[in-house]
């Protein structure tokens, strides 16, 4: 069922410009947090950006662009107490002379000076979409998130508020639902607030005295309850994968990494022939998907896709995926898939290659696969090949750029390997359909003792045919 317009959500987005960061590496996060607004749903209406020394301010802005953004959302602009505090005598009788000196106007001495510097101030014109909701490129604190969202009038959200949601809608197998709502309650537990009145539970301490939990305390204690619950739930699925994992151990994997919507799925099917999920969406893909290339070689060669990554990624999420990206930890070889059209790819791949060291993947051997050169000029795509003469250019598009890849792997995993002339008899049950199998057959020929095989494989699966069949080996080359 689709949203009609006045149902979907309006979001205004609100940039720092911190020291040491381009106006141009700015717009580049802003137009990333669009995209990642628009995945989860909302339509960005428009941009508030300001240069600051720090985001630790109490209210990320500084107080004339806090009022600026609250023209966005309809809000006061000024940050409201969440309780009354009561005045002292010595306030109220100063309160009481200050109102027989200015009898006529309410004003205190020098504050006329203010209003009219106030009225003073330049007008900015007044939105033409009313936002009703507000969403930081930055990670805010919880006071941070109740002071700004008392001046706006409306919700806000910060980056990571908003990768995590995505996370959380689109996690399909069970042990990535539980990694992200690992995730999402370490996320809340921080910014929960009173509700209900506040107020202690009663029945505390010994004979029913004393204050006892209240009821924030209570819910956070639940939350770290269940993120343990969790996390024994994680570590025996996680079992089970690494049961699975083992019996992988012998086989040839190439895991995809790289940046959220850089085409890993796209090449996953494109190589593989499955139906995995492929969307112009950040972050279509959070659960690993093993699949062999298609048609299949021999030696067998396992495709893996993993979770993109994205600048700023929250730490919580960076651990909890740490299981899913063991995938990429045991790999033949990774393939560091990157678009090629984006102007920012470079600082992409950094950001890949920093989160993956964060999880102890740095020795693997590595691929980098510039994707989506159908997007590039002839003369873009001449200059990236002088920069990266070691890279593999393709679009999954192209059938030959596919072939090329495949053609390359293959040849890849076979260094090293041994071509050897067997003899197998007549009379050894099972012992073609299992050299099919496991070895790449070059050429098959017979006499009369049985069928006369040319083939490549690892030593390991070799040996174990040799052993278990008592073939004969007629001539063996290492390549």
């Amino acid at each position: 069922m689709h949203k009609t317009e006045s149902e979907i959500s309006k979001a205004i987005l609100v940039g720092l410009q911190l020291p040491g960061v381009s106006e141009a590496e700015l717009q580049s996060s802003l137009d990333e947090l669009s995209r990642l607004v628009t995945t989860l749903g909302f339509k960005p209406v428009g941009r508030l950006t300001q240069k600051r020394d720090s985001e630790k301010n109490a209210t990320v802005l500084g107080e004339g662009k806090l009022q600026d953004l609250a023209k966005w959302t309809g809000g006061s602009g000024e940050i409201s107490n969440s309780f009354e505090k009561k005045k002292s005598k010595a306030a109220l009788k100063f309160e009481k002379k200050t109102e027989d000196i200015f009898p006529d106007e309410n004003l205190t001495e020098g504050s006329e000076n203010n209003l009219d510097d106030h009225n003073s101030d330049e007008v900015k014109e007044a939105p033409k979409e009313i936002a009703n909701i507000v969403i930081f490129d930055c990670d805010l604190s919880p006071s941070q998130l109740r002071n700004v969202e008392s001046a706006v009038g409306c919700p806000v959200l910060d980056r990571t508020g908003v990768i995590i949601e995505i996370f959380s809608r689109h996690a399909k197998t069970k042990a990535s639902r539980l990694q992200v709502e690992i995730a999402r309650l370490s996320y809340v537990a921080p910014r929960l607030r009173e509700t209900g009145g506040g107020g202690d539970r009663g029945g505390g301490g010994v004979g029913a005295k004393g204050s006892g939990e209240t009821s924030l305390e209570l819910d956070r204690r639940r939350i770290r309850d269940r993120i343990k619950e969790l996390k024994t739930e994680l570590g025996s699925i996680d079992n089970e994968h690494l049961t699975r994992r083992a019996r992988r151990d012998a086989e040839i994997t190439v895991a995809l990494v790289g940046y959220t919507n850089a085409g890993k799925s796209s090449l996953m099917r494109a190589m593989t022939g499955s139906e995995v999920l492929v969307a112009d969406k950040l972050f279509a893909t959070l659960d690993t998907t093993i699949r062999p290339i298609y048609p299949e070689s021999r030696p067998k060669i396992l495709f893996s896709d993993t979770v993109g990554f994205i600048k700023k990624l929250p730490h919580d999420l960076v651990a909890s995926f740490k299981s899913t990206l063991d995938e990429a930890l045991n790999a033949s070889l990774l393939l560091y898939v990157v678009d090629s059209s984006d102007a920012t790819f470079r600082a992409q791949l950094e950001v890949t290659q920093k989160v993956l060291s964060e999880v102890g993947i740095t020795d693997t051997p590595s691929l980098l696969v510039l994707n989506k050169i159908d997007r590039l000029t002839p003369e873009a795509l001449v200059t990236l090949r002088s920069q990266y003469p070691d890279a593999f250019f393709l679009s999954t598009r192209d059938p030959d750029d596919l072939q090329r890849l495949r053609e390359y792997l293959i040849a890849r995993f076979e260094e090293g390997m041994i071509e050897q002339e067997i003899l197998v008899s007549y009379a050894l049950k099972g012992a073609v359909g299992e050299i099919r199998a496991k070895l790449r057959v070059m050429s098959e020929t017979h006499n009369e003792k049985g069928f006369v095989f040319k083939v490549r494989g690892n030593e390991k699966d070799l040996s174990q045919i040799k052993t278990k069949f008592r073939i004969e080996i007629l001539s063996s080359t290492a390549l």
